[in-house]
């Protein structure tokens, strides 16, 4: 999302479940309920919210529940939290028009943001802070890659 043009912040935390301020290991054991999220600051005027939830259900499975490749666990589920009417109608519509684009269902819940906690400090740019890890090498980067060649358009600098 960092590398969309538009968007000025990309903080990582977590949403959607009980407690204030949940640490990382609390949210892993899935007793908080909480999802790992990230909260998206950007520009309507060269970015609408349509579009990046299309970025979003393209760079990610919307269709595996609690489960994102290897990592399983109700922090992991696909979910749109909205702030508004509006967001929450947009993000409706996208899952809509979606839906035919995977050949398994979509389990992309949409619910309301009541309210967002930031995750710690090392989870802040963790892919460019740690790119030669496997976990990036073999989880992210191809999601990057993806990104890059359906969205190359949108991106703030050409890539190769």
């Amino acid at each position: 999302m960092q590398q969309l043009r538009g968007v000025s912040a990309v903080d990582p935390g977590y949403a959607g479940g009980v407690g204030d301020n949940p640490q990382y290991r609390e949210v892993c054991s899935g007793e908080t309920g909480h999802a790992e999220v990230i909260q998206v600051c950007f520009d309507a005027d060269q970015i609408s919210y349509h579009d990046l939830l299309t970025v979003f259900m393209t760079s990610h499975d919307p269709t595996t529940l609690d489960r994102q490749g290897a990592d399983r666990g109700t922090q992991y589920r696909s979910t749109i939290m909205y702030r508004n009417e509006e967001q929450k109608q947009i993000a409706k519509q996208v899952l809509l028009a979606m839906s035919d684009s995977f050949s398994d269902r979509v389990v992309t819940e949409v619910v309301p943001l009541k309210k967002f906690f930031p995750a710690e400090a090392y989870h802040r740019n963790y892919y460019t802070k740690n790119a030669s890890q496997g976990y990036c090498r073999v989880v992210i980067e191809p999601k990057l890659a993806k990104l890059r060649a359906e969205h190359a358009e949108r991106l703030v600098l050409e890539t190769v």
